[in-house]
């Protein structure tokens, strides 16, 4: 059994996480209320309607979309949330530069050509990481089961763009847990070819942070290749069994790994103590090291605000938004700490 010590972290260290306490046990020990995940069909929207953005300007919406059988469909977890876009600019003309993306439709298809070029480049182990609230939200802008629900339509549109329905017979995709999967498999991903998983199990005491150990080896089967893991920010020990997947069934084979939304920048910040996460911590210089960032996008809020923002293989770009379009003003070849980009890099462009 695991222990998610985690959700007694706030009362030792002094504060609460700023993430928003949701439904599913997002990050925070107050939140031990479960609603089941159950959805509601509201509304179809035409086949035509994919031509538009993902996430709608509406102040105030209360359901979300997923594909079935190529149309849209609404669901209703009686959560009310606020979402928005926002356009990017074409100031940059580099080839090696790409564009911040104007809508999540544009997100999506940049996200796919950047794994396909990693995959062509034998990259092994790749990450994933945008914003679900908006193309300028940050992680806690959004209601946490919200920002879930998110990720999991967009996993389900780019793995559609990205994977034929023969690749998907061979790709599994991990969820934080089993009942993540029934509600996958209940919206979102119902009827699909995809194999849905999970890495950790609740138990019976899952209100107090105990989870079951789930063995990767026992879920892995030969004619997997592609492993993608969502938001694997459930509860702390979800990257620890990331991390066994990868040695278990990805190092020394022709296997994929990616990670889409893991919050990963928790771990390299330093958010988890290692006094109190040292295997946690130990995985900036085991597996962190090891990972590809293929796309990425972080936003900096603020009168010297940002984004930092990368589209591999291109360069990490540091842009400063204007009215209408988003200007680069530092670009690298590898990744810059967020703290290297807030104070120096946006403080005195």
């Amino acid at each position: 059994m695991y222990i998610n010590i985690h959700q007694l972290l706030p009362i030792v260290h002094g504060n609460i996480p700023s993430t928003k306490f949701c439904s599913r046990k997002k990050h925070g020990f107050i939140s031990v209320v479960h609603m089941s995940p159950s959805f509601s069909i509201t509304t179809t929207v035409s086949p035509a309607s994919r031509a538009g953005t993902l996430v709608s300007n509406s102040k105030t919406v209360s359901s979300s979309l997923y594909w079935k059988n190529n149309v849209a469909i609404k669901t209703n977890r009686s959560l009310k949330y606020r979402v928005c876009s926002v356009s990017g600019g074409y100031n940059n003309t580099s080839v090696e530069k790409v564009p911040f993306p104007r809508d999540y439709l544009e997100l999506l298809n940049q996200a796919k050509q950047a794994v396909e070029l990693a995959l062509k480049d034998e990259k092994q182990l790749m990450e994933i990481e945008f914003p679900t609230s908006g193309l300028a939200s940050v992680p806690g802008d959004g209601e946490g089961a919200t920002e879930m629900t998110e990720s999991m339509n967009l996993i389900r549109e780019f793995c559609d763009r990205l994977l034929s329905p023969e690749k998907a017979r061979t790709t599994r995709i991990f969820f934080p847990e089993a009942n993540e999967v029934k509600f996958a498999q209940n919206s979102v991903f119902g009827g699909t070819y995809f194999k849905l998983d999970y890495l950790t199990k609740p138990s019976l005491f899952e209100d107090f942070g105990f989870f079951e150990r789930v063995k990767m080896s026992d879920r892995v089967k030969p004619e997997d290749e592609l492993f993608l893991v969502a938001y694997p920010y459930f509860n702390v020990n979800e990257m620890l069994v990331v991390e066994e997947l990868y040695k278990e069934a990805v190092v020394n084979t022709d296997r994929k790994l990616l990670i889409f939304n893991g919050e990963l920048d928790r771990i390299r910040s330093g958010y988890y103590p290692k006094f109190f996460y040292p295997k946690l911590g130990a995985l900036t210089e085991t597996l962190l090291p090891k990972m590809e960032t293929v796309y990425y996008i972080h936003n900096f809020k603020g009168q010297k605000g940002g984004v930092l923002f990368r589209c591999y293989p291109g360069p990490w770009q540091v842009l400063r938004r204007t009215r209408n379009s988003c200007i680069c003003v530092h670009q690298q070849e590898t990744m810059p700490s967020l703290k290297e980009v807030a104070l120096n890099i946006l403080a005195s462009a």
